[in-house]
């Protein structure tokens, strides 16, 4: 998903390919410049999507924000999805913009703004269908990696000591990889009724995804997976001969890199294991229901009572200022790594995910301590504040998490003030970036970055649902 970038300080204008003296500040969404890619160029296209876009600037009476929506949005399917069939059945390649791979975590995460447009799109259901075939080939292919190309290729990390294989891009354990793909699979399932991508393969990848995350929870020795890399960062390779600092095996699973694509310090890392309980869940009612796999189903079921369990038990701490939070990683030992990152998952957006109530007493907690100075990736300065992630070092706030705040947020007010934050840290250029330095807001990483603009659009239609009157305004 992520990729260190140098920093990007530049004008909106140049990214957007217009002159500096056309650009003008004015009242109406007609004066912005185009900067959405020409309709002849895009890579596949949506009635839906397009309708949701001309509906979408009359409900958004700030001209920046529909400005705004209007770019972000369809940034996915305007330039990262390649579907095409293969062998009579849908297939979808989904790139995460500036880097030509897909993630399973991102390309799941992108097209799922549109799936409550599947019923009345039948291409674009064709396309997500693709999408969860081709998650099923990845799986098969290899259930440890994390990002895949479209076909045998030479990788820039191919040098990795790992099992590289031609598929792959990057091979990073990441247990949110797997839930994301069931995450897509049930929910296209419970939006359409339609069971034609759960065929033998995908049962075969499911098997696979419960075996591995039974592996990695390290209960007889490290399993099969390691991984070590030549690098400066040092987030960017593992510790402890490539299998990562020890763990003390208590129920919960290993998760050798977190979301952000960074190296977890303590292995058990909590908000995955937060995600998986509700995943092994979701994907055993669909096994269930659709009569694929019992047994399956059954043993999905097992490992996700367990985990929560293991949850309970291990994944609180009891804070001296904030009373019981949950920590952000543990070992195991006792353990506890304090902080959250914009990552997602990450503790502030579980219930994003469906794996907390955002009136769970422990995630109240947890939010005011991730909202503040005691969280060592949380800044504040002059262009604004939010979180940030190791990933792109310090002082640098990313629009994700400030999406993932206003998502679970219950308070207008706060929401109103990310809506704010996400209208004046775009640099002029109408799409969200991975990251801006806290103090300036033109020093940029990632000006293409396919999620996050979609996270945006998907925050908005979520206002338009729960709290029409935040659009009304003008910020």
């Amino acid at each position: 998903m992520f990729q260190r970038r140098d920093f990007i300080k530049t004008s909106a204008l140049a990214v957007a390919g217009v002159a500096a003296s056309k650009w003008t500040f004015a009242k109406n969404a007609t004066d912005f410049p185009v900067v959405r890619i020409a309709a002849d160029k895009r890579s596949f296209t949506s009635a839906a999507v397009e309708a949701t876009i001309v509906r979408m600037k009359k409900v958004i009476k700030d001209p920046e924000l529909a400005w705004l929506f209007e770019n972000c949005f369809p940034n996915t399917i305007d330039t990262t999805v390649h579907f095409k069939p293969i062998d009579g059945k849908p297939d979808t390649f989904v790139i995460t913009g500036d880097i030509d791979a897909m993630w399973l975590r991102d390309s799941t995460a992108q097209v799922w703004p549109y799936l409550p447009l599947l019923k009345e799109d039948k291409q674009l259901k064709e396309m997500v269908a693709g999408l969860i075939n081709r998650q099923t080939k990845c799986i098969i292919i290899d259930p440890y990696a994390n990002a895949f190309y479209d076909r045998p290729k030479e990788s820039e990390w191919s040098k990795d000591t790992t099992d590289m294989k031609p598929m792959l891009h990057e091979r990073k354990w990441e247990l949110d990889s797997l839930c994301y793909t069931i995450r897509l699979a049930y929910n296209y399932w419970k939006t359409t009724g339609d069971t034609s991508p759960f065929d033998a393969d995908w049962v075969k990848a499911m098997q696979l995804v419960l075996e591995t995350c039974k592996v990695q929870q390290r209960k007889e020795g490290h399993g099969p997976y390691r991984f070590g890399r030549v690098t400066s960062w040092s987030t960017d390779t593992v510790p402890g001969n490539g299998y990562g600092n020890p763990v003390k095996p208590n129920g919960l699973i290993a998760s050798t890199f977190r979301p952000s694509d960074d190296a977890a310090i303590y292995p058990f890392f909590i908000p995955s294991n937060f995600f998986a309980v509700v995943s092994f869940r979701e994907v055993a009612e669909l096994l269930e229901k659709t009569g694929k796999d019992a047994k399956l189903a059954a043993d999905f079921k097992a490992l996700a009572t367990e985990v929560e369990n293991a949850l309970k038990k291990y994944a609180v701490y009891p804070h001296p200022e904030f009373g019981k939070i949950y920590a952000f990683e543990v070992d195991g030992f006792g353990n506890y790594l304090l902080m959250d990152d914009a990552g997602i998952p990450g503790l502030i957006s579980l219930p994003y995910l469906g794996a907390l109530s955002v009136k769970d007493p422990i995630y109240i907690n947890t939010r005011k301590f991730v909202l503040s100075g005691s969280n060592p990736y949380f800044f504040k300065g002059k262009a604004g504040e939010g979180l940030g992630s190791p990933h792109t070092l310090v002082d640098q706030i990313w629009p994700m998490g400030i999406i993932a705040r206003a998502i679970t947020s219950t308070d207008d007010k706060e929401i109103e003030a990310q809506l704010k934050l996400l209208k004046t840290t775009h640099n002029n250029t109408g799409f969200m970036h991975e990251s801006f330095d806290k103090d300036d807001q033109s020093k940029f990483t990632r000006k293409w970055f396919a999620w996050v603009n979609t996270l945006f659009g998907e925050l908005i239609l979520k206002l338009e649902k729960e709290r029409p009157h935040l659009l009304a305004k003008v910020y």
